[in-house]
Parts: C-alpha cells; structure tokens; sequence
C-alpha cells in the first residue's frame, strides 16, 4: 500500500489515523517468535514495532523526516491504548508500550475511527448594511437635464457611436459604513479567502464561523509596531516582564543586555526550563481549541508551501490579539535559537532545533478532546511555521488591500440602472471600440456640456440671489463656457426674457419751470453810429 497525502478538509486527523494504521499493518513484518519455551505465530517484537513505524513515519508526507523515535513509542502506546495492537496473551488498553524485546501481535481486525458527526452549527449569515436602499431626498428621482438642441450632424455623430440604448439610471447615496460595518467585512471576506485558498466548498466542517471575532481580526491587522508585532490594548495581557527579558537572553546569548549573566555551568538551561515551565501551564494553546481542525487542514497544503504559507497567514488573523503576539514572539525566539550558534546545547541527546519542537508543540497546537495524532501533527505544523515564521505572522498584504479597496468602493456614490444589481462587487466590464480625433473631441465636449448646462441651469432658476449678482454670474459663465451658454440662450431675445426691462416714467414737465423768474425792465443806451 503505497502512502498517500491526506489533504485539507473535515476531520483530516482522523483521516491519517486510518492512513497510518492502514500503512502499518501492511508493512510491518511478522513472523515466528519464541518467548519462554513457547513459540508465537505471526508476532513482532516491540523494538521491531518502533524501528518501522518511524521509518514509515519518517518517510510519510503527512508527518516528514522530524518525527522522533519517542514520539514514535507514544504513537504505538496509543496503539496498545485503542487496540490497534494486542500482546501475545490478547491484552490491551493501557498505553504500557516500551521499546524493547516484548512480543505483540495484531488483532483479527484494527479498528479504524469513524468520522465523528459533528452538530451542525449553521451558517452564520452577516448582516450588511442593505446598499440598494437610497436614502430620502430628491436623489432618488431621475436627475433632470436639461435637453441639448442638435443638428442633423451632430445627431448622426451621436447615435453612429452609441451602442444600444441608454437605460433609465438614479444614484444610489451608500449609507456612511459604521465601524462594525467594516468589522464585519473583514470577517467575511477573510473567511471567504481562507474558503479558497484550502479548496473546500464550505467551511462548516472545520470551523464555526460564530466564533470568529471580527474584532480581533481589525485589530490583528492594523494594531501593530514597526515589526509587526501586535500592540494589546489592555496591558494586563501582555507576557511577564521576567519571560521577555528570559527570551531575550537566549537569543541574544551570549550578549544580554537584560540580564546580568550569572557564570555558573548550566545556566542557559535553567533559562530555558523556565520558559518551558511558563507556556506549559497555559490552559489552552496559542491557536486554540476552537481552530485546531482549521490549522490541522493546513496540513494539507505543505507540499505546496506558497498555498500553505497564506492559508497560515489567514488563519493566525482569526487569533485573538494576546494569542497572535505570544505566538509571534515564541516562535521568533524559537527560530533564532535554533540558528544561534554561540548557544551552549540545551540538551545532551537532542538537537536544539528539535527540542524546540518537542518543547514548544503542544502549547501551540492540541485538541480540547484527546486526538491521538495531534502531538505529530503539531510538531509537523510547528516545524513549518519556523521555517516561515517571518511571512505566515505578518499581515497578508493582497488580502489587506482587496478588502480596503472594497470598502472604499461602497462608500462611493453608485448609479443604478433599471434592472441591474447596483451592489456588485466590482463594476461590470467595459468594451471599447477605436473611433476618430474628430469623435473624440466631440464626445469630451458633449460628454461636459451636461452637468455644465445643469450649473447654468441652477443659476438662472436660483431665486435667492439679486438680479445683480445673478447677471455677474451669468456673465462669468458666458466668458468660461460661450459654447453651453449659446444653447440655453441662442439668441439676445431668450436672454432678454430673463430680465425685463422696466420702463421708467418721467417725471411730467412743470410749466412754471420754463418760465423764467419775472425781472425788471432796464432801458439801455443805443449808441447810433
């Protein structure tokens, strides 16, 4: 039987359980042993048990070369637990496997685990603002316009570009989004990449939607430092000022500038233990229970890292902020501890890199109910996330931006055809056609002439304003715009229309005003020549 990737979906646990169990029963080798002066037909020895399960272990896409020969021993006192395997005498149920030269054999049949029947949780249905609703005032009628006269020219100019009729159209004034509003856009966006990117047709079989916080995933985006750590709003959250300085010791190691290094031997595994000790005692993992099926299905996608890194990304989003920033800072220190050399070894028979692992998988990653592979799985997905910890704990930039660029365009003012779905995502394609300088020059021209023709129009209707001002404006207009003005007032006659001139009476004549005043009669001398 050749091994298989188990890739995303429901229930991925369970189904590497029967993979693994499947795979180990047709490749361990059986045959005849003797134990006590008494033979033993088709049995294996338990050091033989553990020598193959780890090469198949080892060799399997679904766990990968890093499982160790201990974690190994667990996975087959699992194996005794849910009887998988049976002694020689046919006992079972206690996980009382030890590698050595103890003999066990299989039972007529290994149980496979059934797909458990998970309640169903419903689809949560998130409430937009309703968008096709406008709100009241003359926006919702048709927007007048003043009709433009045309020739027989410009007419056929017109209508030889057209292409088809010009359905009847309103705008449509969005309600201002509210800050829930965008929350909730995020979470069903989000939600809705994460869909995509792990290939299911729904997202009810590994996770329920309720209990995705919106809030969490705003803040996870935009609450962040310059290095991209999270900033918690409440304090009391953050880690213990003695674990930060501790991990800064061991990755700055041997230059701590936290810390006065004592010279005893032995003193950066006491470090270490205490930040062992500290994650251990947490309650729940940093990806939490709630999660765990979503990070197990990711596991789905590590032959394909580029797939994986992104699904990672958008599934530490959902985290609340406390959970992503102590993953952030853990698993950092785990990386650089990893690669730091100056760094005596924290373990005489383990490698630091997986001593890590071991130490740190099951604060991460495990189940509220017992899995029996979750310990593997996590140290599968806890080497990944070291390896690419710098991409899968930032904030995914495509994913940011669709969404940005999708709030900003319901914002925006919309114009609604008649029939059309005015709440599209995305405005509907457009298609063009080459057409002539002359064309062009006409349809830019007729094309500003409307909302223009509309001022002009809102001036000389505005009864607000003196008939003073009102001939300024108009006169302004007539310089900026001669060409639009022309059409509402073709001639001096319209324009004239507008202002009438009122005829001023003269003041009647007063005879006794032409009369000049009465003067006295004075005789002159004529001199005669």
């Amino acid at each position: 039987m050749e091994p298989r990737l188990v890739g995303p979906g429901p229930y991925r646990a369970t189904r590497c359980w029967n993979e693994i169990i499947e795979l180990f029963r047709a490749g361990m080798p059986l045959r005849k042993h003797r134990c006590r002066f008494k033979s033993y037909e088709r049995c294996f020895k338990a050091s033989e048990a553990v020598e193959c399960l780890h090469e198949l272990l080892g060799s399997n896409q679904n766990f990968g070369p890093e499982v160790t020969r201990d974690q190994t021993v667990k996975l087959l006192k699992k194996f005794l637990k849910n009887h998988v395997i049976e002694d020689i005498k046919g006992r079972w149920g206690k996980e009382d496997f030890e590698d050595d030269g103890r003999l066990y054999r299989f039972p007529p049949s290994s149980p496979l685990k059934s797909y458990p029947k998970k309640p169903s949780c419903g689809k949560e249905v998130i409430k937009f603002p309703d968008w096709n609703e406008p709100r009241a005032g003359p926006s919702q009628e048709p927007i007048p316009v003043k009709s433009v006269a045309m020739n027989s020219e410009m007419w056929y100019k017109r209508h030889s570009i057209a292409i088809g009729e010009v359905p009847a159209c309103k705008l449509v004034f969005r309600r201002e989004l509210t800050q829930t509003n965008i929350e909730e856009i995020w979470k069903s966006m989000t939600l809705s990449r994460l869909q995509k990117v792990l290939g299911l047709d729904s997202l009810d079989e590994v996770l329920d939607t309720k209990l995705v916080n919106s809030k969490h995933i705003v803040q996870n985006v935009y609450n962040v430092n310059k290095q991209g750590i999270v900033t918690l709003e409440d304090k009391s959250k953050e880690l213990p000022h003695w674990i930060l300085s501790a991990m800064k010791c061991l990755v700055n190691w041997p230059s701590c500038s936290d810390l006065k290094q004592p010279t005893y031997s032995g003193f950066e595994r006491d470090v270490f233990k205490t930040i062992v000790d500290y994650f251990s005692q947490m309650t729940e993992p940093l990806l939490t229970f709630n999660f765990f099926d979503v990070f197990v299905s990711v596991l789905g996608l590590l032959q394909k890292p580029s797939k994986a890194v992104e699904a990672l990304q958008i599934s530490c989003l959902l985290l609340p902020p406390e959970n992503r920033k102590r993953l952030q800072l853990l698993v950092r220190m785990m990386a650089r501890i990893s690669l730091n050399q100056d760094l005596p070894r924290l373990s005489e028979s383990v490698r630091t890199r997986t001593l890590m692992v071991q130490a740190f998988s099951r604060c991460i990653l495990c189940s509220k109910d017992e899995i029996d592979l979750d310990e593997l799985l996590a140290a599968k997905l806890v080497s990944f996330l070291m390896d690419n910890y710098q991409e899968i704990l930032s904030v995914p930039s495509a994913l940011k931006s669709s969404i940005e660029d999708h709030v900003v365009h319901l914002q925006r003012v919309q114009i609604k055809y008649a029939g059309a779905d005015s709440d599209a995502t995305l405005p509907p394609p457009s298609f063009c056609h080459q057409i002539t300088t002359g064309e062009f020059e006409y349809q830019r021209a007729t094309g500003s002439q409307e909302p223009l023709a509309a001022l002009l129009e809102e001036i000389v209707m505005n009864k607000e304003i003196s008939l003073k001002d009102k001939k300024k404006k108009l006169k302004q207009f007539q310089k900026s715009y001669p060409e639009v003005y022309r059409v509402r007032f073709p001639s001096p006659e319209t324009e004239a229309m507008l202002f009438p001139e009122k005829t001023k009476q003269k003041p009647p004549i007063l005879m006794w005003a032409l009369k000049k005043p009465f003067q006295p009669f004075h005789r002159t001398r004529s001199f005669r020549m």
